[in-house]
């Protein structure tokens, strides 16, 4: 019986990937674009901020380790030819893993075997909280005028919005934007306000405007930004 069970779960599971597979073709290599070109203009402008002098080399340096985190993760994203040239190995996939898996654990399985301790999980995360939470601290009692504390919101947007916080991350960047407007940065606070409510909102869709106003007419996010306030109710 616990095997029968094994077999439905793992059918639920791979049914979402074989109905994407038949039904679907990826079209991932427009958003990897995006992404990279958007993460390549915030870092351009973090230089222009550290050659005039804007920011100290300590935040300027923890800032530029994100942005180039992101850069890296943005271009492992598969691109729309390869993912559609792996179809077919996908569907092979599809087939084998549970005959694979099920063979791996038939020698040696134990079902009923207690799961992993949660503690060293919930340990991480509350060390990664308390760190979140010593920054807002911090923040409090700086000068809100302050490049520093501009900075560190900055940085508290992109802890919050690394963990899925798009809402903490958004209300992090407006206060970074109230000290100094950035068009880059007032389009990702736009992208993360959206993220948060489900939809472009209207405050979204006003900070999405205010930033193309402002944003050099070469600003490579432009075209994603204007195809987000397509979706903006009128």
């Amino acid at each position: 019986m616990i095997w029968l069970s094994f077999a439905l779960v793992a059918a639920l599971c791979l049914a979402p990937l074989a109905i994407l597979l038949r039904h679907r073709r990826f079209s991932a290599r427009g958003r990897r674009e995006a992404a990279l070109a958007f993460h390549r203009a915030q870092l351009a402008e973090l230089t222009r901020e550290r050659e005039e002098g804007r920011i100290g080399a300590e935040e300027y340096a923890t800032a530029e380790i994100e942005l180039q985190r992101r850069l890296l993760a943005a271009a492992a994203e598969p691109d729309a030819k390869a993912t559609g040239a792996l179809r077919r190995p996908l569907l092979i996939t599809l087939v084998l893993l549970p005959i694979a898996a099920l063979a791996l654990y038939w020698p040696g399985g134990t079902p009923f075997l207690p799961a992993a301790p949660l503690a060293p999980r919930l340990a991480e995360a509350s060390k990664e909280e308390a760190l979140i939470t010593e920054l807002r601290t911090r923040l409090a009692t700086m000068d809100p005028a302050s490049p520093r504390t501009r900075q560190g919101f900055i940085l508290l947007g992109d802890a919050e919005n690394a963990r899925g916080n798009p809402a903490a991350a958004a209300e992090a960047w407006q206060r970074a934007l109230a000290a100094g407007f950035d068009p880059a940065l007032a389009a990702e606070t736009a992208e993360a306000m959206s993220e948060a409510a489900g939809r472009v909102t209207p405050e979204a869709a006003a900070l999405f405007r205010q930033a193309l106003a402002a944003a050099p007419a070469d600003a490579p996010w432009r075209e994603p930004v204007r195809q987000r306030l397509s979706l903006a109710p009128p």
